[in-house]
């Protein structure tokens, strides 16, 4: 594919058809008239030797392809969009944009919030947006990283991306505090025995795998896809849940639950701010990275993650 012969105006063109299915409303989308679409479709039909919108009675349906480019096509736009936003320098006190960062809710609750309040001081025209990862991460970083700023994820998730540090945190287990059968320590035995509450995604796969190795099968009740709902979850219940020693401190005084030592040495959380390497040189981005390192070093510094109570 040469694409010197290519005119990017057509990935506009693209994406607007394909999620419009209309052609004149593609063009009053991107300020187009209906003829010059009309042209842009015939071109773009030309090019993949396909009809891309295919009437139905008396409306258009996506071929085959043109489901497959729908998804496609909006990566691309997104990856162009970033691209020519590049700059050179970059000016946090004056310049309005919006950082989009893909992150947990136990990231955006123990650092997101201490990053958007650092930003809210030293730079008030940008924007963050946090969003939570999506159940395809592992198996599509690649693409994933390219259409967004950053992913706030712990290190042995995902590799062969550059990544800068941010914190450290430890794993612990809430009980409740009534519960029947534990009173101030937890035995192997008793993670094999009790009902769990765990976070049905896998981005904690080191921790998960080191209890593998130990021999203990974690006898999974509920699941839930939020680690601000273990404790309330654990409350009242036999049932134990493995949570983030910083996310637990912030927790406990919301549920009646008792945090307790892991009884084995269980491995550290490192987490880090991961990007695709299309942003390493942007003036803005480097912005972004050295602020969250930043406030990742005031964690470390001042605050230290909390004993269990």
């Amino acid at each position: 594919m040469n694409l010197s012969r290519l005119d990017l105006n057509l990935v506009v063109a693209l994406r607007s058809l394909l999620e419009e299915r209309n052609v004149t409303r593609a063009g009053q989308r991107v300020g187009l008239s209906q003829p010059a679409m009309s042209a842009a479709l015939a071109r773009l039909r030309r090019h993949f030797d396909d009809d891309l919108l295919a009437r139905v009675g008396g409306h258009y349906e996506l071929t085959a392809l043109g489901q497959v480019l729908l998804d496609r096509t909006a990566t691309a736009y997104d990856v162009l969009e970033r691209l020519f936003a590049s700059q050179a320098d970059f000016d946090p006190v004056s310049e309005s944009r919006e950082f989009k960062l893909i992150a947990s809710d136990y990231a955006v609750a123990v650092f997101g919030t201490e990053l958007a309040r650092v930003v809210h001081e030293e730079a008030p025209g940008i924007r963050l947006r946090f969003t939570q990862p999506p159940t395809t991460i592992v198996d599509d970083t690649a693409t994933l990283l390219s259409t967004t700023d950053g992913l706030l994820m712990p290190h042995g998730v995902v590799s062969d991306f550059p990544a800068t540090d941010l914190y450290q945190d430890r794993w612990v287990f809430l009980v409740a505090n009534d519960h029947p059968s534990v009173e101030d320590r937890l035995t192997r035995q008793d993670l094999a025995r009790l009902p769990w509450v765990t976070y049905q995604r896998t981005y904690d796969a080191p921790a998960v795998r080191q209890l593998g190795m130990l021999g203990v099968e974690p006898r999974v009740e509920v699941s839930v896809d939020s680690f601000q709902l273990l404790p309330l979850l654990v409350a009242g219940t036999r049932r134990i849940a493995l949570i983030q020693a910083r996310l637990a401190h912030l927790m406990t005084p919301l549920a009646p639950v008792r945090v307790l030592e892991p009884p084995y040495e269980a491995v550290p959380l490192r987490e880090a701010m991961w990007w695709h390497p299309v942003h390493t040189h942007d003036a803005a981005h480097i912005w972004l990275r050295e602020t969250a390192a930043r406030v990742g070093r005031r964690m470390a510094d001042g605050h230290d993650t909390p004993e269990p109570s």
